[in-house]
């Protein structure tokens, strides 16, 4: 699949289980390729293909929210939202980020940059939904491990704490 025409996650929806393992095999060798040449984060991106994937196709972004608690695992979801003929400019000046930036996609709901956020990011979200009567999915990967850290300590209790939504 030519990675750089595609120009939203919605596409997904169409594919087989062949084609959407075609697919993450086909965005494994995007990234060992790009990356090889402007650096960034290999591992943990190849970590994240099928789970990207799976997100994009289950859910409807950017309707739904869906962000990485570890901003640079975001490279997958760049490319299944439309920015892999960018990826030539990643990390560098006035290129594309390597992390979630707000003003570079509308399927970019929140910026950070290695951890520990998302989940009192995505509390502030769902009760801002909540108050405004909206109705989409706030998703943020974020890894167990990081859990015990501050705020997301502080996020998980609160969020606990919260009845009526998810």
């Amino acid at each position: 699949m030519d990675l750089e025409k595609i120009t939203d996650p919605s596409f997904l929806k169409e594919l087989d289980i062949r084609q959407l393992n075609q697919l993450a095999d086909d965005i494994r060798k995007f990234l060992i390729n790009n990356i090889s040449k402007t650096g960034g984060h290999l591992s943990s991106n190849l970590g994240v293909v099928e789970l990207s994937i799976a997100l994009h196709y289950v859910f409807n972004s950017p309707k739904d929210k869906i962000f990485f608690d570890v901003g640079h695992q975001s490279y997958v979801h760049k490319i299944l939202t439309g920015r892999a003929g960018q990826f030539s400019t990643l990390r560098q000046y006035k290129g594309l980020s390597g992390f979630q930036k707000r003003c570079e996609s509308e399927h970019d709901p929140w910026e950070a940059g290695h951890s520990s956020t998302a989940l009192s990011g995505a509390l502030g979200m769902a009760v801002a939904r909540d108050l405004n009567h909206e109705n989409y999915h706030i998703l943020p990967v974020a890894l167990p491990v990081r859990y015990h850290y501050g705020v997301s300590a502080v996020a998980a209790f609160d969020w606990r704490c919260c009845n009526g939504w998810g």
